[in-house]
């Protein structure tokens, strides 16, 4: 759909879901790849199937909350592949520890904040120097519904995802001058995510959405085709009914 040819991309939690859809959809459109994830084999898995359709893919197992260890990645790719062109933030905590806030504990809203935030943050920062150096860049991060609208029982979760929202808008007032697009992507409910997968009653179009219907922003706004769009959070949600 896109022509990512010549263009070298991070995916971040490639592994599975809306991550994997768009390090597919990215080499399918010709982009160099490099999935990264917590589990390894994961990773390694759809590197591998990029491979299969003719890219040149790299795989990494990343803790996004290990500051130097994202570092030693985003430098590793950059010495193997020479540059990043594009970032897609996708790897983040949501499923753990659900339940009210007044029970909630400290050390799940720290899980989350230094995955879904801090993961985010660090990243960014060390994609940004080359990007700035050449004046280029995509990054789309991915926030969610439950940062717009707050989700019952998901306090710390709705937290960070509205902050990822703020990042974004912030960041991209920061980065305009240097040719960098930063926006974000907030899913409804999507049907790489088991409860919703047979969910009729949470969008007017009556069903869950695909990571691949996700994935077509995600990879719309890392292509020129957005080159005028920046400070956005898309909401890829069926026209959402309730949280």
């Amino acid at each position: 759909m896109y022509d990512f040819k010549g263009k070298v991309a991070i995916v971040t939690g490639a592994g599975i879901g809306i991550g994997k859809a768009v390090l597919m959809q990215l080499a399918r459109d010709g982009a160099t790849v490099v999935s990264v994830d917590l589990n390894g084999e994961n990773a390694e898995r759809v590197a591998a199937a990029a491979r299969a359709l003719g890219a040149v893919a790299l795989s990494y197992a990343v803790d996004v909350s290990d500051e130097a260890a994202v570092h030693r990645m985003v430098a590793d790719v950059e010495e193997k592949l020479g540059r990043v062109d594009i970032l897609v933030n996708n790897a983040g905590l949501w499923r753990c520890d659900q339940g009210p806030f007044v029970e909630s504990q400290s050390a799940s809203w720290k899980k989350k904040i230094n995955v879904n935030i801090l993961g985010t943050m660090y990243v960014t920062k060390a994609v940004l120097g080359g990007m700035i150096d050449r004046k280029y860049g995509r990054i789309v991060n991915l926030a969610s519904v439950a940062g717009v609208y707050g989700n019952k029982n998901m306090v710390d979760y709705s937290t960070t995802k509205a902050a990822i929202i703020g990042f974004t808008k912030a960041l991209a007032k920061e980065m305009g001058e240097f040719g960098i697009t930063v926006n974000a992507v907030s899913p409804g409910s999507i049907n790489s995510e088991e409860e919703y997968r047979n969910n009729t009653e949470l969008s007017f179009l009556g069903r869950s959405g695909s990571s691949d219907e996700c994935a077509n922003v995600i990879t719309f706004l890392c292509s020129d085709a957005a080159s005028y769009v920046s400070g956005q959070n898309y909401l890829v949600d069926g026209c959402r009914k309730k949280m």
